[in-house]
């Protein structure tokens, strides 16, 4: 698939084993699997992180093929999941670290091109999550208050 905002098209990168069978030499059952997620967000662990940690540190190849439920679905259902999805708030947060450089270097075009095309992102993923009612219908990115989310 080609870049959002390059011409180019995008690097392939590896997938994932076919199948949706736990290996056989993950040592991990789906319940331990489960509270291994939860400790881990109460540590104040995103979600990404959470999935590399369990990856890296517990030899845990994929949360889906080993308990049958995505890791967010898992964290939905014990009521630990943001409020603004992950990947929107890594957004906001790179614009609102854009804004504040673009505040003190005011001629700096280059990356004024870059802060329209992250926030042209945070709208489009913005509508993407209303449409999927992980936002409310009513919420809207503002520069100013993304400051006070971040």
């Amino acid at each position: 698939m080609a870049r959002m905002h390059a011409r180019k098209k995008g690097k392939s990168s590896s997938t994932k084993p076919l199948g949706n069978i736990a290996p056989d030499w993950a040592s991990y059952g789906p319940d331990e699997t489960e509270e291994l997620i939860i400790k881990l967000r109460k540590d104040e662990i995103s979600a990404s992180r959470i999935g590399i940690i369990l990856r890296d540190q517990y030899g845990i190849p994929s949360v889906k093929r080993i308990v049958g439920k995505k890791l967010v679905k898992i964290l939905a259902e014990n009521e630990l999941v943001d409020e603004i999805p992950e990947d929107l708030q890594n957004l906001i947060k790179e614009a609102v670290n854009l804004r504040e450089h673009m505040e003190r270097n005011p001629k700096d075009i280059h990356n004024r091109r870059g802060l329209q095309l992250i926030e042209s992102k945070i709208h489009r993923l913005a509508k993407y999550y209303k449409r999927t009612k992980k936002l409310p219908s009513n919420w809207l990115y503002e520069p100013e208050k993304a400051k006070l989310l971040v």
